[in-house]
């Protein structure tokens, strides 16, 4: 079994006529149907049946597949490291971090990166943090940006800045003129929060307990500008991050009687060695974010 074979193997595994993967592959198309056949004999079972032009997986080629996405996810990992060790400067970061960071801290960290080293590539993924948490976890993230410790014995956190948290209320409500309000005064009013599993969705209702109250819930929602959305309608009222852009007419105003703030962090996996290009960035990271992102203005 040759890693060319198995890749071969996949790809038609996945969908692809074995008229298609010949072509991409350069091959005659008996020759790929040869190599699939030994492929088989080596296995001892047999892999493929026939469905009109496609080759389906039997059950044993299906539990064969399992193993060979394993080795080849396992080659091609260690094929990339390689690559990196040897140019580090044009290598791949695969990089998670939360939603609400992809409109401003993320775009403004990897334009800064890319000043210095041009040649470097990265994969972006966007989650909660449940997903960045396992993002890490998995090894498909080098490493995450995220809000608070993670808390977790297999990974390492380190604190960039801290963003302010604020009341939106709807341009019409009767608080939207004031600049300083306190949470407890908003007590009664139906409250738009991120679904359980976020960070803030638990920052909001730790907030409210500290104002002696627990948030009735009228909406739920997976975006932070979603529920900006859902509050300019005057649906209800959310604690949330300033927004960086000025599309929301919804009043964001200070809270007194809470410190409403959230950390933000840069995490990665304990006892693991980066590859060359994301120890660089995390470098960068840590070294940068401090002095060009200090505390956004009006942080309390």
């Amino acid at each position: 079994m040759d890693v060319q074979t198995l890749r071969l193997f996949r790809e038609v595994a996945a969908g692809a006529t074995v008229t298609e993967t010949a072509v991409r592959a350069h091959l005659t198309q008996p020759a790929l149907s040869r190599a699939l056949r030994r492929l088989e004999h080596d296995a001892g079972a047999q892999l493929f049946r026939r469905s009109g032009r496609v080759l389906r997986l039997t059950p044993a080629g299906h539990a064969f597949k399992r193993h060979v996405d394993l080795a080849l996810d396992q080659l091609d990992q260690g094929l990339r490291e390689v690559g990196e060790i040897v140019a580090p400067d044009t290598g791949v970061v695969p990089l998670a971090f939360l939603h609400t960071f992809g409109t401003w801290l993320v775009p403004a960290v990897l334009r800064g990166f890319l000043r210095e080293h041009p040649g470097t590539r990265f994969e972006l993924r966007q989650h909660g943090e449940a997903g960045l948490e396992a993002e890490l976890l998995d090894g498909t993230a080098d490493l995450v940006i995220t809000s608070g410790d993670p808390g977790h014995l297999q990974l390492h956190w380190s604190r960039l800045l801290v963003e302010p948290l604020r009341l939106a209320v709807p341009p019409h409500h009767r608080l939207a003129g004031r600049a300083r309000v306190r949470l407890a005064d908003v007590a009664a009013e139906t409250f738009i929060l991120l679904r359980p599993g976020y960070a803030l969705r638990e920052t909001t209702e730790q907030l409210c307990a500290e104002a002696g109250f627990a948030p009735r819930i009228g909406f739920e929602g997976d975006e932070v500008e979603t529920l900006r959305g859902l509050v300019t309608a005057g649906l209800g009222v959310s604690v949330l991050p300033l927004p960086h852009t000025a599309a929301f007419p919804a009043p964001h105003l200070e809270l007194t009687d809470v410190d409403a703030a959230r950390d933000i962090g840069l995490a990665w996996a304990a006892g693991r060695n980066l590859p060359p290009p994301s120890e660089t960035f995390r470098r960068h990271v840590l070294a940068t974010v401090p002095p060009q992102f200090d505390r956004p203005q009006g942080t309390m």
